[in-house]
């Protein structure tokens, strides 16, 4: 759908200005396919659609009629999972297995979702003689959705999924560098019988579309994931409206390394934190803390594995580590981020490889790691969002902690120790929305809340509590005698 790729109600159509965005191919560089340029109109329509389904069908559908549709529709996307892993592969630059990966969650996400539509319930609260007071859980309304490039089927599926479980109609904004995926999955929502606006799809530039959106006085609730300063730019003009959102902001996750480490089984997972998805990852563990009596022998260890990735494209003769990053604005960023970190004489202690054929102008970049970098350089305490990792070294826990929360963001943290003791003392002390030990990222965790604390935003989205977000309660209070 060439130029028609906004869902409005029950239509697709093009932009009510005709104007159009390439979309170009991040292992080649070249423009392959063209979306429409949704401005501040089509948001507005868009919105209407919503009100109209959360104030007719989509509304009045039981919480089991709406598992039901949710079922199909995970159903669906169970059967193109094929189809949407080559989307996303080619509109996103992801290897292969990545990209099948995020299509799996995507489906997961709304299997989980279809399943816990009808188990969202209100409480009773004991108060005075003569009263009975209860507390429903309902929709906000009309929720808007603004989706990044970097995951966008897993984070349309953790957020839009959840919203609809709980009844409210949904306005997406997807990022105008990856939507291929998405606008697929509303075709197959189509086809699940999901009624008429309950999902409306505008793709545009965030200065047009998305501005509006977070502006409507008519949207109830924004679920933004992005950049701390678009962040900010959202929070401001939702509350213009006081309008509640809930923000997922990115982060600089550190991975806490001590002397008992597990080395052989904690090396893949230390090197897949920071380079998966070419490091465009918010909970990207890019930041390597390592125990000093186990810098050396740790730090040596990561370099050999990460002196043998590859960056290269996503049709290579053999997958590679990282694809490209998403296009050449970006691709810009990083590279300002190492130019300075090497004027600043911190030294490379390991980079990969490009493959063959990631010179046909794609926006590659081959995993890096930087050793012993000063804490409050800004390569220890910025968000790269490229494959790029932070070495250095602490002396004991304390050190440690203050180490791991010595910046701005506190998404995640990986705490790689066999002590049990110190494993819940670090848990407890780190400043942070996730804790894994002895692991990362639990394979996409769709059931376990997922958001940060500090610069790395505030509420949740994923597993139980990221359906309750997108409810408000009200308390009735019922006096009979």
């Amino acid at each position: 759908m060439p130029d028609r790729s906004l869902l409005i109600g029950a239509a697709w159509r093009a932009a009510k200005t005709h104007e159009t965005i390439d979309v170009v191919d991040p292992s080649t560089g070249q423009v392959f396919e063209s979306l429409a340029r949704g401005d501040a109109a089509d948001i507005d329509d868009a919105v209407v659609a919503a009100r109209g389904a959360f104030d007719g069908a989509w509304g009045r559908m039981t919480a089991v009629e709406r598992s039901r549709v949710l079922r199909r529709w995970a159903d669906l996307i169970d059967a193109h999972l094929d189809e949407l892993t080559a989307l996303e592969s080619r509109d996103c630059g992801k290897p292969r297995p990545a990209a099948r990966v995020d299509a799996v969650c995507c489906h997961r996400y709304f299997e989980y979702y279809a399943g816990a539509a009808d188990k969202l319930h209100g409480e009773t609260i004991p108060f005075q003689d003569g009263y009975t007071v209860l507390t429903l859980r309902e929709p906000h309304g009309v929720t808007g959705h603004i989706v990044p490039w970097n995951y966008p089927m897993q984070i349309f599926g953790r957020s839009v999924g959840a919203a609809l479980a709980a009844g409210n109609a949904c306005v997406v904004k997807p990022a105008e560098d990856a939507c291929l995926s998405i606008l697929r999955l509303a075709e197959l929502a189509l086809e699940a019988g999901l009624p008429t606006g309950a999902l409306n799809i505008v793709t545009g530039f965030g200065a047009e579309a998305g501005a509006r959106l977070s502006a409507h006085p008519d949207v109830d609730h924004i679920s933004f994931t992005g950049s701390p300063e678009t962040g900010a730019l959202v929070q401001t003009a939702a509350a213009a409206n006081n309008r509640p959102v809930t923000m997922e902001l990115g982060g600089k996750s550190p991975q806490i390394v001590f002397g008992d480490v597990d080395l052989e089984a904690a090396l893949p997972i230390l090197t897949n934190a920071f380079i998966q998805n070419a490091g465009q990852t918010c909970s990207a563990g890019s930041r390597l803390l390592v125990e000093r009596s186990a810098y050396d022998r740790v730090l040596g260890a990561v370099c050999d594995r990460v002196s043998g990735m590859i960056a290269g494209p996503v049709d290579a003769a053999d997958d590679p580590n990282c694809g490209p990053l998403i296009s050449a604005k970006q691709k810009a960023r990083v590279d300002s981020f190492l130019e300075r970190a090497r004027g600043d004489g911190i030294a490379v202690a390991a980079t990969g490889k490009l493959a063959t054929g990631a010179d046909r102008g794609g926006f590659f970049q081959a995993p890096m790691v930087f050793g012993n970098v000063p804490r409050d350089h800004f390569l220890a305490q910025q968000e790269v969002f490229g494959p790029v990792l932070a070495a250095m070294p602490f002396e004991d826990e304390v050190d440690a902690l203050e180490a791991a929360n010595g910046t701005d963001f506190g998404l995640c943290a990986g705490i790689w120790t066999a002590d049990g003791g110190r494993q819940m003392r670090l848990a407890r002390g780190v400043r942070s929305g996730q804790v894994f030990i002895n692991s990362y990222g639990a394979g996409g965790g769709i059931e376990l809340p997922f958001g940060g604390v500090k610069k790395s935003g505030f509420g949740r989205e994923k597993g139980f509590d990221g359906m309750v977000s997108f409810t408000t309660v009200k308390t009735v209070t019922i006096r009979h005698g």
